[in-house]
């Protein structure tokens, strides 16, 4: 009882220290869910310091703030585009946007063939002679665009 009533008398400083754990556990435990109730915590015990609230209230803050934060927290980071070296890596086709080559099978009615490296690519433009050179101007899944150069 004695711990209870300790938490009862110094509210505003429970918080804060439990915040702080949270925020400790956060550096054990991967996720970036309790770093954001941790602050939640240490807010909700700012709070306390300025203004003397029941406890009901005092969960309500924290649990609101908590919500709220991991809630902009995950949208903000599913947003955003994962960094990379590699930005065309299982994206081969795009990569090719911008190349030349010789066509390997004349485009008839739409179609044709182009070797690129040690890959064959399906080309798809206006009809066109082999041996003739072409631009690779887009994509269309693994259908090269091209145009005459």
């Amino acid at each position: 009882m004695q711990v209870i009533d300790f938490i009862a008398g110094n509210g505003p400083w429970a918080w804060i220290v439990a915040g702080l754990v949270l925020l400790a556990l956060e550096l054990v435990v991967p996720g970036g869910f309790l770093l954001w109730m941790g602050i939640s915590g240490i807010v909700t015990g700012i709070v306390l310091l300025v203004w003397a609230i029941g406890w009901p209230l005092q969960w309500l803050i924290f649990g609101l703030l908590s919500l709220v934060s991991i809630a902009i927290w995950v949208r903000w980071t599913r947003s955003r585009p994962a960094p990379t070296d590699r930005p065309y890596l299982n994206r081969r086709a795009e990569h090719l946007v911008g190349q030349e080559a010789v066509l390997e099978q004349a485009i008839e009615q739409g179609f044709g063939r182009v070797v690129l490296g040690d890959t064959v690519w399906r080309v798809s433009g206006a009809d066109l002679p082999a041996g003739q050179r072409v631009r690779i101007i887009g994509n269309e899944g693994a259908v090269l665009k091209v145009e005459a150069v």
